[in-house]
């Protein structure tokens, strides 16, 4: 049925939400598409807009709810650049149990991370821990958006860099949720720590031992720790 709904991202479906970017000048995070890929894959692909109906950056899912999901996993972290504002992570729904996504969408100078949802089973209250979590390990701004009833559970959540909850749906009605970001939070909390206190991005230094981690055949290392910014 998946196979039937895809297409690729240059069809029907995301010109028709290229044009709603563009006929009222916004940036548009319209949650995911089903996308057809070059050899047959079927992915579950994630895509900001431009208010003049370009695609910013698209992010193909990661880790599928496997076995349920049929989807293909992708393999390439994305992030987009808002001019003037900031840079934005995308992740997918079960991306969240992965903390391997989120901390590198931070170490590549994601200032707020996306995560739409659609958690229709009883596990959406460890989803919002993990929503709280995720910002306070990567010091960043988490948005998980999650579908209402029927189709989800809800209980949509916007937290801050501290891990402060900012707004969050009661429960799995359809609701709106609005918020004004002062993204340069994220430089302040990483600066001053969390509650004044942790700073873990400043935590390897020089002259630490590279500290090996075998189950990615990779390492930590100074020269590589620290992230990015967008303010770059």
């Amino acid at each position: 049925m998946y196979a039937e709904l895809a297409e690729p991202l240059e069809g029907p479906r995301v010109r028709e939400l290229a044009a709603i970017a563009r006929a009222n000048a916004v940036w548009l995070f319209p949650g995911t598409i089903i996308e057809s890929g070059p050899s047959g894959e079927v992915y579950n692909t994630a895509i900001l807009l431009s208010p003049a109906g370009e695609v910013v950056c698209s992010y193909r899912k990661i880790f599928p709810w496997r076995p349920f999901e049929p989807f293909t996993s992708g393999s390439t972290m994305a992030v987009g650049d808002i001019p003037d504002v900031g840079r934005i992570g995308l992740s997918i729904c079960y991306d969240i149990w992965f903390p391997e996504v989120a901390r590198h969408l931070a170490w590549m100078g994601s200032d707020v991370i996306l995560c739409p949802a659609q958690t229709s089973t009883s596990d959406r209250e460890q989803e919002l821990i993990l929503a709280r979590a995720t910002a306070i390990q990567n010091q960043t701004f988490v948005l998980s958006v999650n579908a209402s009833a029927p189709h989800g559970t809800g209980r949509s959540i916007i937290v801050d860099p501290e891990g402060i909850v900012r707004s969050q749906a009661p429960s799995e009605a359809p609701a709106f949720l609005t918020d004004v970001l002062d993204l340069g939070a994220v430089a302040r909390v990483r600066r001053y720590g969390t509650a004044g206190l942790n700073r873990m991005w400043d935590q390897v230094r020089t002259d630490d031992a590279e500290i090996p981690l075998p189950l990615y055949n990779g390492s930590i290392s100074a020269q590589r720790w620290r992230p990015h910014s967008s303010r770059d």
